[in-house]
């Protein structure tokens, strides 16, 4: 018998269906005497890393950059408030633009004031 090269092995593997690759790790687990829980561990902690994730976060103006104007516009898109008090809150930066908010939400705030030329942190 011709001895497989690993080309071969992933060759097959690249044509086999997906039964087919299951009756294989059958025979495998069967003949060997081992298990493939392997891919179970890496998920589980693929699910732990996730989980460590915050679910809401800050962020915070930390600085406004050379465009001033554009900022305040953002930050009133962003937060709802008036032009005087969008003003207050990007003139004492750093400053909490929104708290507790989605990390979906939170990046999308970030896009646009960095858009405008703000540095932008987010915890």
């Amino acid at each position: 018998m011709a001895k497989l090269t690993h080309e071969d092995i992933l060759a097959y593997l690249e044509e086999a269906t997906i039964l087919e690759l299951n009756d294989l790790v059958k025979a495998i687990e069967e003949k060997f005497d081992v298990t493939a829980a392997a891919p179970v561990a890496v998920a589980a902690a693929a699910d732990a890393g996730a989980a460590a994730e915050p679910t809401e976060v800050n962020v915070t103006l930390t600085e406004v950059g050379g465009t001033k104007v554009a900022v305040i516009k953002a930050v009133r898109e962003i937060t709802g408030l008036g032009l005087v008090d969008a003003k207050g809150l990007v003139d004492k930066a750093p400053s909490v633009i929104k708290e507790k908010v989605s990390a979906d939400e939170a990046k999308e705030i970030k896009e646009k004031l960095e858009a405008a030329g703000a540095t932008v942190e987010v915890k």
